[in-house]
């Protein structure tokens, strides 16, 4: 039998995962709105293009994947819960309770790699919303010549630069607290847009469309995801014993956001539809406007919060000082320029993002709880139909991982 001690030394606090979220102690009611936060992001406005790739009755799955997301959550909660006296404070920490020095690298590849792929949809999303809502900028800089999309991404990631500097970004965690009033305003731009522009008359939609469910799955999956925060928003309660009640909460508001954005999106632009739902709204309108700049405040808070992991975690491979001044402005510039230039070469944000939840995002919200938890309460014996439950929402999930990435990879292939 596997000795105890042994697994829980490979456990110190993980100084890998800043805390999203302000410290200890939180209520119920301000722990809903942090969770809130952290579920609640751009996944919104691709919800329209999701239901478009895979027709109506893809909502149907929509439904499975936040019921799927909500029970791997709670096994998040009964993970930490496994034992009081070993330091999980982190998604690798759970990782490495689990399986040791390689869960906690597994674990952790997958999640920085995941926050790396964000950071740069948010600098896509940066750049393909400010160039619909400032059309025919050009720059010329240094001999080169920058426009459109490319300009105002390289313009976003200068923005944020300095906010990666930051050592204690616990003041951008209040700032991101905007994302929810974001996505409330994007659905209220989205009914403006139905009442007085285009109208809920389009007859081009799907019912179903089998080839696009792969597509639709992993940007579904998108919208669910934020289990790597999980363990400091549980550590953070003032009490843990209701995170399940408040998990719930924050699941039923993000998904009738999502499903009203998805519904709306779709009627209005059939389709039709684009990746991000505000390029299909008309330029020039107020509403437009509204939806595009609320769209933008989000990513520009919350990218510094995405950097940090991969900035501490850089540090500690080199063993530098943490949150030391000239090698931290050092490796968050780097950072930031590097998504930059990725962002400047990807084609589609509906593809990244689909990519993303197809396979990352699966990774962390499906199939890493899933294992872990497994391997932590086998000796203690699980019930037969949670073993079944797991083993299916295991084979949904490796099922939506390979399809999702065959599809992404086909689509990238065939815009070249």
């Amino acid at each position: 039998m596997e000795d105890k001690n042994a697994r829980t030394a490979v456990l110190p606090v993980s100084t890998l995962t800043e805390p999203l979220l302000p410290g200890k102690g939180a209520s119920f009611s301000r722990t809903c709105l942090n969770l809130t936060n952290a579920v609640s992001g751009i996944g919104v406005l691709s919800m329209p293009y999701a239901v478009a790739q895979g027709g109506w009755l893809s909502l149907a799955l929509f439904a499975l994947v936040g019921a799927l997301c909500y029970y791997t959550g709670t096994l998040i909660e009964r993970c930490m819960r496994a034992d009081p006296a070993a330091a999980v404070a982190s998604y690798p920490d759970i990782g490495a309770f689990a399986f040791g020095s390689a869960g906690r690298r597994a674990v952790a590849a997958f999640m920085y790699v995941e926050l790396y792929l964000l950071a740069i949809s948010f600098l896509v999303l940066e750049g393909d919303n400010l160039d619909k809502l400032l059309p025919g900028v050009t720059v010329d800089l240094l001999g080169y010549r920058l426009q459109g999309k490319q300009l105002f991404i390289a313009l976003a990631a200068a923005a944020v630069l300095p906010t990666t500097w930051l050592k204690n970004l616990g003041v951008l965690a209040y700032v991101s607290a905007v994302g929810l009033v974001v996505s409330a305003v994007l659905t209220v731009s989205l009914v403006w847009a139905g009442v007085a522009g285009t109208g809920f008359h389009r007859n081009s939609t799907s019912v179903l469309n089998l080839s696009g469910l792969p597509t639709s799955l992993g940007l579904y999956f998108v919208c669910f995801t934020g289990h790597a925060v999980f363990p400091t928003i549980y550590s953070s309660m003032r009490n843990n014993k209701h995170f399940s009640k408040v998990l719930l909460i924050s699941s039923v508001l993000c998904s009738v956001n999502y499903g009203l954005t998805a519904v709306l999106g779709y009627m209005i632009y059939g389709d039709g539809v684009q990746s991000q739902v505000t390029l299909n709204l008309p330029s020039g309108k107020l509403n437009t406007k509204v939806a595009i700049l609320m769209t933008l405040i989000n990513p520009l808070a919350k990218y510094a919060l995405l950097a940090a992991p991969i900035t501490a975690a850089i540090e500690e491979k080199f063993s530098l000082p943490a949150g030391g001044g000239p090698a931290r402005v050092a490796i968050s510039t780097v950072v930031v320029v590097s998504t930059a230039a990725v962002a400047s070469t990807v084609p589609f944000f509906g593809y990244l993002m689909s990519f993303i939840g197809s396979f990352l995002s699966v990774m962390a919200t499906v199939i890493f709880p899933c294992l872990c938890f497994l391997k932590i309460y086998k000796a203690e014996g699980i019930r037969r139909i949670e073993i079944a439950a797991i083993t299916g929402i295991l084979i949904i999930g490796v099922f939506v991982a390979i399809t999702g990435t065959y599809t992404y990879v086909r689509q990238i292939l065939g815009t070249f």
